[in-house]
């Protein structure tokens, strides 16, 4: 009998965990260890940040659905790998610290035959002084209760509108290099719209603060669209609906410190700037689970599994080297560590070999540039293949992964909403192939130009609706759910 163990619940863990079991003999156990006791949609958070949902319609608890479909499920945080086992026992181990209500703060070491490291990240408010909700001075939307906290607080800027008073909106990144630009851009214009459906727009100015070099970056290097025999880019169409919402933006920055109604931020040429605010929500930079790795006898390996950001090293090549020398070929494609042919990591867990878009720096040495995105549809994907890998490993005694999923070979969709309302909303979607720029099999943009295209409407806005409560669906194993696209 093997034993998986998936670490993490959200997006790419739990598609792995719910494929494992669709694909193994029920004598092999599946395990997933995760600290929330609740699955959570992430990309509804927006709108429960704009109080058009509530936590409970963005979230559903994990523990019944793994009941019903065979798993095993361990309410706990993992706070250390074992690879080699221990003297004791050779078999891999993780340890991990219990956090549901019946059994906190209680350690246990679980055994495991395969480990899936899908822990997602750590959101790093510290890395910015002052950052975020929890004893800092802004907002966020990264967990349905930053969420419900920024829309209360949205609540009281609608109502000193009402009353007159002209009030600063701050929207963006919290450091030069975060990630989650498409997040940032989605709640930006989510808050634009529902201060119109207030009438109170017009005594509101709304700044976009962010890293990007320039409009519709969103980390990707940005994209290029052929429509109607054109060729236009995502920077032009960004920045048309910035003007078209009157929305300024400050491009090319980096959060410094945040202080009670300040934002203090350098830009890419060097200079300092403050910026004032009555309402400031700011994503922070991410930062792997922060594991710690022992061999079998108990020496640290932490820097052999993991890059110094926490996120784990993979099947890509890691070797430093210009930005301009980069392939499509060094992205990894089976996430299987190179130290270890048991151990794999998805979604952010991964460290991903480089930045998608171009890196710099500026005069005083800070970098400003966005990291690679890679949640929502590539997380899906990678932690769906990775369970066919581990399968074929089980079943048949494959040495090595049998299924790949390189976002250098990947495409991916996304719906970026730019206002609720099923009369009244917008929303850009947007696809492209591959997600890593591959400009030896596309020397023109990168990019195939039949397979990346931008569009936004109303009819966008009813297909997010729509993919909101799909993927809940999905993500709760019901009837027919594994026949649903990541």
């Amino acid at each position: 009998m093997a034993r998986i163990v998936v670490l993490g619940a959200g997006i790419s863990g739990h598609t792995a965990a719910l494929h494992l079991r669709r694909l193994l003999p029920k004598q092999h156990e599946v395990v997933v260890v995760s600290p929330n006791s609740k699955w959570n949609w992430i990309p509804s958070n927006i709108w429960v940040g704009v109080g058009r949902m509530t936590s409970e319609q963005v979230t559903f608890p994990l523990a019944p659905v793994y009941k019903r479909k065979g798993i095993t499920y361990v309410q706990a945080k993992a706070v250390a790998v074992r690879p080699e086992g221990t003297d004791d026992d050779p078999t891999g181990c993780v340890d991990v610290v219990h956090t549901s209500p019946e059994r906190s703060g209680q350690e246990e070491q679980l055994r495991y035959d395969y480990l899936v490291n899908a822990t997602g990240p750590r959101l790093n408010f510290a890395a910015t002084p002052g950052l975020g909700p929890d004893g800092g001075n802004s907002l966020s939307v990264c967990t349905p209760s930053h969420a419900e906290e920024t829309a209360g607080a949205l609540t009281e800027v609608v109502a000193k509108l009402r009353a007159g008073h002209p009030q600063r909106i701050v929207i963006g990144m919290g450091h030069g290099m975060c990630t989650c630009e498409g997040a940032a851009f989605e709640y930006t214009f989510n808050v634009e719209h529902e201060l119109r459906t207030a009438g109170v727009r017009d005594l509101a100015e709304i700044v976009y603060l962010s890293n990007e070099n320039e409009l519709g970056d969103f980390g990707v290097g940005g994209m290029s669209f052929a429509q109607q025999g054109f060729v236009t880019s995502s920077q032009t169409w960004t920045e048309s609906l910035f003007r078209e919402r009157g929305v300024k933006a400050i491009l090319r920055a980096h959060v410094e410190r945040v202080e009670p109604g300040v934002v203090h931020y350098e830009t890419l040429d060097g200079e300092r700037h403050e910026l004032s605010f009555d309402f400031a929500m700011l994503l922070p930079p991410f930062r792997g689970a922060d594991l710690k790795a022992y061999d079998r006898a108990g020496a640290d390996i932490t820097e052999r599994l993991f890059a110094p950001n926490g996120f784990t090293k993979v099947d890509a090549d890691y070797t430093a080297k210009p930005f301009e020398e980069w392939r499509a070929e060094d992205w990894p494609s089976t996430y299987v560590t190179q130290a270890y042919p048991n151990v794999f990591a998805v979604g952010i867990a991964f460290a991903p070999p480089h930045a998608i878009s171009r890196p710099r720096t500026s005069p005083n040495g800070t970098v400003i540039a966005p990291a690679p995105p890679r949640t929502g549809m590539p997380s899906g994907v990678m932690g769906r293949q990775v369970a066919r890998s581990i399968a074929d490993m089980v079943r048949s005694g494959a040495a090595v992964p049998t299924h790949t999923a390189s976002m250098a070979h990947m495409g991916a969709a996304c719906i970026a909403s730019a206002g609720a309302g099923l009369r009244t909303g917008t929303a850009a979607a947007m696809t492209m192939y591959p997600v890593v720029p591959d400009p030896v099999k596309y020397p023109e943009t990168g990019r195939s130009l039949k397979d990346t295209y931008g569009e936004i409407g109303l009819g966008a806005h009813w297909i997010k609706h729509l993919l909101h409560f799909l993927f809940i669906y999905k993500a709760k194993a019901r009837p027919g759910w594994a026949f649903i696209p990541e």
